[in-house]
C-alpha cells in the first residue's frame, strides 16, 4: 500500500449544491488500481457515510466520522452516544440535540431529507444541537460537560458535544495501521485545515461558497503553476468540488516525487 488518503465530502469529493460526485470516479478508479486507501472524514454519521461508501466504491475502506470522534469499519456501538444522551437528561441545559427531535426537526434545522435526517440521528458518538440559552448560561453548561468527560465543538449553527477525537487523531490511527509511503489529504474549509497540515501533502479544493482557508505552513503559492511543477507541500485547486478534486489528485501524482509510487 503506497498511497493513504484522507478526503473531506461536502464541498470537496462531492459538489457544493448538487452533491454530485461523478466527475472523481475515474480518479478514484485509477487509486484504487494503484492500490491506495481513500478515507472519507466527515462529520457524517456512520449510517450516512456507509451510503457514500457504496456509491463511491470505497466500501472497503475505513472512514473517519462524526467530525473526528470515531472510525468506521461497518459496525455500530451507540454507548458513547447513549452516555451522552444521559449527561444531558441530569443537566437540564437549553441545549436541543439530535437526540430531542423527530426526524422532521432534524431535517427542517438541517436542510435534509426526512430519510437523510433519519440517518443523521443514527449517531453512535457525538450529539450536535442547538444551544437556546445565553453566553453565560453556556459557560456553566460547558463546565458541567467537562466534569463528565464530554467536550463541545462549535461549528455553523450546532454546538457538537463528544468525548473528544479529532480528525487529525483518527488520521494518525490509520498511518499506524497502514504504514503508507505517502499521505494526502483534501478538504475546502477550516475544519479541515488540521488534516491538512498532517498529511505529507495537502490539496485544498476551492469552495467559493464557503470561507475558505489562509495560507498554510508548506504552501508555496508563488511555485510555477503546472502539472508536476508546484514546489509546496500544499496546492490549491482552480476547479471546485468533485472536479477540482480530480484536478488536484491529477497535479499531485504528477510531480517527479511522486510519479514513480503512482505507476508502481
Amino acid at each position: 500500500m503506497r498511497f493513504l488518503i484522507f478526503t473531506d465530502l461536502d464541498g470537496t469529493l462531492l459538489d457544493h449544491q448538487t452533491y454530485d460526485y461523478t466527475p472523481a470516479l475515474p480518479m478514484l478508479a485509477r487509486l484504487r488500481a494503484m492500490g491506495a486507501v481513500v478515507v472519507l472524514a466527515s462529520s457524517k454519521t456512520g449510517a450516512e457515510i456507509a451510503e457514500w461508501q457504496d456509491r463511491l466504491g470505497l466500501g472497503d475502506c475505513p472512514a473517519i466520522v462524526e467530525n473526528g470522534a470515531a472510525l468506521y469499519d461497518g459496525s455500530f456501538d451507540d454507548r458513547d452516544y447513549r452516555r451522552i444522551r444521559a449527561v444531558l437528561q441530569t443537566l437540564n441545559a437549553p441545549f436541543l440535540g439530535f437526540g430531542d427531535m423527530d426526524d422532521a426537526g432534524v431535517a427542517d434545522v438541517t436542510g435534509l431529507s426526512p430519510g437523510a435526517a433519519r440517518k443523521a440521528r443514527t449517531r453512535a458518538h457525538s450529539e450536535p444541537g442547538l444551544w437556546q440559552g445565553t453566553e453565560a448560561q453556556l459557560d456553566g453548561f460547558l463546565s458541567a460537560l467537562a466534569e463528565h468527560g464530554i467536550q463541545a465543538r462549535r461549528g455553523g449553527r450546532f454546538l457538537t458535544l463528544s468525548f473528544g477525537g479529532t480528525k487529525a487523531a483518527q488520521m494518525e490511527a490509520l498511518i499506524d495501521r497502514y504504514a503508507p509511503e505517502v499521505t494526502v489529504a483534501l478538504g475546502d474549509a477550516p475544519n479541515d485545515a488540521e488534516m491538512l497540515a498532517r498529511a505529507d501533502y495537502g490539496i485544498v479544493v476551492r469552495n467559493d461558497h464557503g470561507p475558505g482557508l489562509p495560507p498554510l505552513p508548506g504552501e508555496d503559492r508563488a511555485a510555477e503553476d503546472g502539472p508536476g511543477k508546484e514546489k509546496g507541500r500544499i496546492l490549491r485547486t482552480r476547479a471546485e468540488g468533485p472536479a477540482g478534486w480530480t484536478e488536484g489528485m491529477a497535479r499531485l501524482l504528477a510531480r517527479p516525487e511522486l510519479s514513480g509510487a503512482a505507476d508502481g
